[in-house]
């Protein structure tokens, strides 16, 4: 069976790292907020599971790694404060090609961890975090056994056939289209 190649991140020491590069990210995450935070209020409705899976397909290995998972934390730590419940489980699980630097992921996961427990620490009492090596055009995980999947940049799911084109709209995705100088290179290419 031939091996899928994939571009890959350059290690978090790195001049040119994604860790050292990632501020278009960021605004992203920070735009999406208000739409995680209503998925997440819906789920806690329907659901109220006692283990949230939260899955981040792409997750990187930088400053914004955890950033989507704090989000998700924070806003069930909302919920559950002003509606009197108990706070969940949280099994995080955290996905990307298997030549990212998932170590670094590691290394930074108990000052994320620390942030939490000053912040909300009665939050952070039950937590596991699980890193997913692998492609998410491949099938990842179990089926129904996740609560809430993030990925910042989803969109070309459609184009594998991954999600059904009526579907789309549904997944609430932002969409980006490139500067003037970024689409000339691409045409170029």
């Amino acid at each position: 069976m031939a091996e899928a190649k994939a571009l890959r991140m350059n290690a978090a020491d790195h001049e040119i790292s994604y860790a050292n590069n990632s501020v278009f990210q960021k605004a992203v995450i920070s735009k999406v907020t208000p739409i995680i935070e209503e998925s997440i209020r819906d789920m806690l409705k329907e659901m109220g599971p006692a283990c949230i899976k939260v899955a981040d397909l792409g997750c990187s290995s930088g400053r914004n790694t955890f950033e989507t998972i704090s989000q998700v934390m924070n806003t069930i730590h909302g919920i559950c404060k002003r509606e009197e419940l108990k706070f969940p489980e949280f099994e995080v699980l955290l996905n990307d090609l298997p030549d990212n630097d998932f170590n670094s992921v590691f290394m930074s996961a108990p000052d994320f961890v620390e942030r939490l427990k000053k912040e909300k620490g009665d939050m952070v009492q039950e937590r596991c975090f699980i890193g997913v090596a692998g492609s998410f055009y491949d099938k990842l995980f179990p089926t129904t056994t996740l609560q809430f999947v993030n990925s910042s940049y989803a969109l070309h799911w459609l184009k594998k056939g991954l999600v059904e084109e009526t579907d789309v709209d549904s997944f609430n995705l932002p969409f980006y289209t490139p500067c003037k100088e970024v689409a000339e290179i691409v045409k170029k290419e």
